[in-house]
């Protein structure tokens, strides 16, 4: 980790190194806090990295520090952490104190998102003004860019930096996200830095030497060509509008709430493809929305390319957030809907001119989510919808997914005087928000739909996520918003440029961020088309949602909850009959020894009825909640019902899938490949091997097989001209040593899979086969037939020679009845 240059040696810092790891954590931080209240600044200052590292653990995770997610409540040292990171805890208290001397901290590039510092390193610096003015070159010899940051940046990127780093915990013991002190400390830091109550507390240091003022505005000698339209903070733009900077104390402390959020954005959602990146940060594509607005066709102009953004298609960021990320990103919405939505109501609607005259905190929860959230957030969940394993973790994504589309839910309850949370339908003051964020109903839900269909429905777990999406669509009026602003994004060009001597809303004149507080509509359609164009390019190709192929693809979903229902059935009808058939005698062998034809179907978790009730249930729920969103005909569903379950024998789920004939056997079509992932129809299992070298099965005497094994062989080498001659002998006797010494013909060629077709016309040779004489229940059925007949006085050489008589005469009848049937 980069760490300031030490002008001198510190004792301080010494004599912690000294014996720090020796100590329990409540001693270290018993240490550290009279440390922090005795000493000077100058003293701190020379700690300060080393600290933040010990605590937070090492950019590159060798370091774990003091592990807080996987710190959890139940722990002794859970509350000491907790207490000593707080807002209000020393290790602020610290970071306060260095920053009212100004201090500077270097924080390396090549641990910033992959997005971000491919681009620094390529020359064009990102759009966010939490890295303008803070680029350091290296020096002479060195190959690392660094950024120069005040103490409470430097702090914040470290501690949202631990998040995404790789971490060694210990292995078998379950770790909760929402009980881990990490967890905690979040909710904290936003609760405290961006309160839906009051203000932000002051910093208790500013009036040692003044408060740290924002970020300079960038220098135009600065050699980084920015992508962003607003190339300033929301800070720095009201301060300017200030006759002083310290008659009103909000602005002085506002920084912080702005790069607590800037911080935990770019490190938490700036994580995404090449293709991703490069469509959201293209200079020609917010160029081309810019044109759009002033109604100039782009044609008639040529963008050059900016310096270094050729090179960009040498990123690629191999990085899959976890589960655990994905929590604390659906924390941090939720906890900005709160914000947002806490604007005082005189302010909604207040006019233009008036929003001047308001704080800089309730400016902020103007555009804190159309600002800073909605764009990277909007990139961050389609990545993870395209590249997340189809398991039931993707719930996480789902959830986060589900609560940003949904910012009713998380008004204040002042504000929000409605209890009744059943069947209540969606106010129209949010259709302003749900044109701003289209994309975030339509194409996010079509990425779902293309999930659900490739996913095991029958299990409990995925059939609750598609419950979850089909209710939360189905809430009345939102699909009616939703249908109206497609209509908008589809209004013909000709009427844009009729309104083109309009202007188009923006917060500097005038107009809010906050897409929930639109009381003008009349715009609506440049909202929808600015969103769209702006992060899927002027010329992306529009899939409606209510259109024919997506309403073809949701009907395609309802065969398949509809196939899920009826193998959740037939599952739960052939556990009973196999309980039911379960008998004493099972355990000497006497069940199936045909592994082939046992049921092999879905595997689920918890398996048992109550899981099946449940599945039903949901999938039941999911296709009345579908219907409504869609208007699909009761007709046209039962329909679709009654002719899926015709195609159904009685065997179920032991149909063969869907498949066409190919060169070397049947060849999977996508209809049959999804029945195999469902568990609905599946090929049957087949050994189609030499029949003599199959794995020794359960109910075989390991021993036995491997003796008769050589005993066969033995026999067959020194007999193998006979056994020919034998069997290729004419009439009767032939027929009968073929019965004994060859293998019957294998099943239909349909069930065999295209590498068995090949050698299904090799023939075997005459061979005698002793193995049926190591199975368990031959030797049982032996030994009942033996003690049988000593109840008779039958000894046991007559007893074995009229059994071989017996085998013999089974032969001979075989033998002629195939005859007959031949002829």
């Amino acid at each position: 980790m980069a760490g300031p240059p030490l002008q001198q040696p510190s004792f301080v810092l010494a004599s912690l190194k000294a014996d720090f790891m020796n100590k329990t954590l409540l001693q270290q931080c018993q240490e550290l806090v009279k440390v922090i209240d005795e000493y000077p600044a100058k003293e701190l200052h020379l700690i300060f990295p080393w600290l933040v590292e010990t605590v937070l653990g090492s950019l590159d995770g060798v370091l774990l520090g003091w592990n807080l997610r996987y710190l959890q409540a139940r722990t002794n040292e859970y509350l000491t952490a907790v207490d000593f990171l707080d807002p209000s805890g020393p290790m602020m208290k610290l970071v306060y104190k260095l920053q009212a001397e100004e201090y500077k901290y270097e924080f390396p590039v090549n641990h910033l998102p992959g997005p971000v510092k491919a681009s620094i390193q390529e020359g064009v610096l990102p759009d966010c003004p939490l890295f303008h003015n803070k680029l350091q070159f290296p020096l002479p010899g060195l190959m690392s860019l660094t950024l120069s940051l005040n103490p409470f940046e430097y702090y914040m990127f470290h501690f949202a930096a631990s998040l995404t780093s790789l971490r060694c915990y210990p292995v078998g013991q379950h770790v909760s996200t929402s009980d881990s002190a990490y967890f905690l400390l979040v909710d904290s830091y936003l609760k405290y830095f961006l309160p839906t109550e009051g203000s932000v507390p002051p910093s208790p240091f500013s009036d040692v030497r003044g408060a740290v003022s924002p970020p300079a505005p960038r220098s135009p000698t600065v050699p980084f060509a920015g992508y962003g339209i607003h190339n300033t903070s929301l800070l720095k733009r009201h301060i300017s509008h200030q006759p002083s900077v310290n008659a009103d104390p909000a602005a002085q402390e506002i920084w912080r709430s702005e790069t607590l959020l800037q911080v935990f954005v770019e490190m938490w959602l700036h994580h995404y493809s090449l293709e991703m990146y490069q469509k959201m940060q293209s200079p020609q594509v917010k160029l081309e929305v810019l044109q759009y607005r002033l109604g100039i066709s782009s044609m008639h102009y040529s963008t050059p390319v900016l310096p270094g953004y050729g090179n960009l298609h040498t990123y690629q960021e191999p990085f899959s957030p976890t589960e655990e990320h994905v929590l604390v990103v659906r924390l941090l919405v939720k906890h900005l809907h709160a914000f947002s939505s806490s604007l005082k109501p005189e302010l909604i609607s207040s006019s233009p001119s008036a929003h001047s005259h308001t704080s800089p905190l309730e400016e902020f929860k103007r555009v804190v989510i159309p600002r800073f959230v909605q764009q990277k957030l909007y990139v961050f969940l389609q990545h993870c919808f395209g590249h997340w394993p189809l398991d039931a973790s993707f719930r996480a994504v789902l959830e986060t997914w589900l609560s940003y589309i949904q910012p009713w839910r998380y008004i204040p309850e002042k504000h929000n005087p409605q209890v009744d949370n059943q069947n209540r339908s969606v106010p129209d003051k949010w259709a302003s928000f749900l044109q701003e964020n289209l994309l975030m109903y339509t194409r996010l839900f079509q990425g779902f739909l293309n999930r659900a269909v490739r996913t095991d429905l029958v299990n409990a777990k995925n059939a609750l996520m598609v419950f979850r999406v089909a209710k939360v669509f189905a809430q009345p009026n939102l699909s009616e918003m939703i249908q109206k602003g497609e209509q908008l994004f589809l209004e013909p060009e000709h009427v844009l440029h009729h309104r083109q001597h309009r202007l188009f809303m923006t917060p500097s004149h005038g107009g809010s961020f906050l897409s929930s507080r639109q009381p003008i509509n009349t715009d609506g359609v440049f909202k929808v088309k600015n969103h769209v164009y702006s992060l899927e390019g002027q010329d992306c190709q529009y899939k409606q949602m209510f259109g024919p192929e997506v309403r073809n693809n949701v009907l395609k979903l309802v065969r398949m909850i509809a196939q899920a229902k009826q193998t959740a059935r037939s599952i739960s009808e052939h556990s009973a009959e196999a309980a039911a058939s379960q008998s004493f005698l099972s355990w000497f062998g006497f069940g199936s020894s045909d592994l082939n034809t046992s049921y092999t179907g879905n595997e689920l978790d918890d398996m048992g009825l109550e899981t099946i009730r449940k599945t039903d249930e949901y999938l039941e729920r999911a296709l009345e909640y579908l219907c409504q969103v869609f208007r699909l005909p009761a007709g046209q569903l039962s329909q679709l019902m009654v002719s899926f379950v015709s195609t159904q024998d009685d065997a179920g789920t032991r149909q063969l899938p869907d498949c066409i004939p190919g060169e070397n056997g049947p060849v999977l079509t996508d209809l049959g490949r999804l029945q195999i992932i469902n568990g609905l129809r599946r090929f049957d299992i087949e050994y189609q091997g030499d029949p003599e070298l199959q794995p020794i099965r359960s109910y075989e005497i390991a021993v036995l097989v491997r003796l008769l094994f050589r005993l066969s062989c033995f026999i067959n080498q020194r007999f193998a001209g006979e056994m020919n001659a034998l069997c290729s002998r004419r009439g009767f006797v032939g027929r009968l040593s073929r019965h004994y010494l060859t293998q019957p013909s294998a099943g239909p060629i349909s069930r065999r899979s295209p590498a068995t077709l090949r050698g299904a016309g090799r023939q075997t040779r005459p061979r005698l086969s002793l193995r049926f004489l190591a199975s368990i229940r031959t030797l049982l059925t032996v030994f009942l037939l033996y003690l049988l007949a000593s109840f008779f006085s039958i000894g046991p050489l007559s007893c074995t020679f009229w059994t071989l008589l017996a085998c013999f005469l089974y032969g001979v009848c075989m033998t002629f009845f195939a005859k007959q049937k031949s002829h």
